[in-house]
C-alpha cells in the first residue's frame, strides 16, 4: 500500500479545522458498544492504535486526527485487519469534543492518550497547541472515576505544559512519584516514540488519574 503523503502540521484555528466532528452512529461502529472506551487524540496514522485494538478486544478505541488522508488510510489498513473494536474520525477535537464524548454511552471513557502532539512552539501559536484548559474540563466530566490519561512528548516544554493543565484541574492527579514515567504504560510504542528513542533522546511521560470522587462543579 502506498504511503499518503500529508503536510506534517496544519492550523487547527483556521476556517477549514473550525467545523464540527462528523459523528456516526457507534451503533454501526461497534458490534460491543458499552466496552470501555481508549480516546487517542492527534492519532496520526493509527499504528498505535491499530496494534492496541488487535491486543485488547475487550476494549474499543477511538482515535481523532486533524489530517482527513492520515484517518482515511487508518480505517483502510484497520477494515484488512477486519478490528471491529476500533475507528478512527476526522475533525478537530477542541472543536467539539463535548459533543463526541456525550453521544457515547454513560461511564464509558476509560482512557484517554495524547502522544506526541503538534508542538507550536512560538509564543503566538501556543493556542494552537490541543492541551488546553477547556479540553481538560470536559475530560475531567466524562472520564470515569479512577480513569486515566497518558501524556507524553520528546520536548519538555510542551510536556510540561500538557500536565500543567491537567493538574490545575481539582479532578486529576498523578498517577506516580517521579516527575515523568521511566517507561510507557502501553505495551505499544508510537512510530515518534521508537524513532525519539532511537536516537537516545529522552521522553517526559505522565500517567494522570481521575480522582474518586470527585466533585465537578
Amino acid at each position: 500500500m502506498a504511503r499518503v503523503r500529508v503536510r506534517q502540521h496544519v492550523n487547527p484555528l483556521s476556517a477549514k479545522y473550525r467545523k464540527p466532528l462528523l459523528i456516526p452512529e457507534w451503533e454501526t461502529i461497534y458490534p460491543c458498544l458499552h466496552q470501555p472506551l481508549h480516546l487517542d487524540i492527534g492519532c496520526g496514522r493509527g499504528k498505535f492504535l491499530l496494534k492496541m485494538a488487535a491486543l485488547y478486544p475487550h476494549l474499543n478505541f477511538l482515535g481523532i486526527e486533524i489530517r482527513e488522508p492520515l484517518v482515511i488510510e487508518a480505517n483502510e489498513q484497520r477494515d484488512r485487519l477486519q478490528l471491529s473494536n476500533l475507528h478512527f474520525l476526522f475533525g478537530n477535537i477542541n472543536v467539539s469534543i463535548e459533543l463526541l464524548l456525550s453521544s457515547f454511552p454513560p461511564q464509558q471513557l476509560n482512557c484517554v492518550s495524547i502522544q506526541f502532539p503538534d508542538p507550536w512552539f512560538k509564543q503566538s501559536h501556543k493556542k494552537r497547541r490541543v492541551v488546553q484548559p477547556d479540553l481538560v474540563k470536559v475530560i475531567a466530566d466524562y472520564l470515569v472515576d479512577n480513569g486515566s490519561v497518558f501524556l507524553q512528548s520528546d520536548i519538555q516544554e510542551v510536556a510540561e505544559k500538557m500536565a500543567e493543565n491537567f493538574l490545575a484541574n481539582a479532578c486529576f492527579t498523578r498517577q506516580h512519584q517521579e516527575t515523568w514515567l521511566q517507561e510507557n504504560p502501553f505495551p505499544i510504542q508510537t512510530e515518534r516514540e521508537i524513532a525519539t528513542l532511537n536516537k537516545n533522546q529522552p521522553i517526559y511521560r505522565m500517567l494522570i488519574g481521575k480522582k474518586f470522587p470527585c466533585n465537578i462543579d
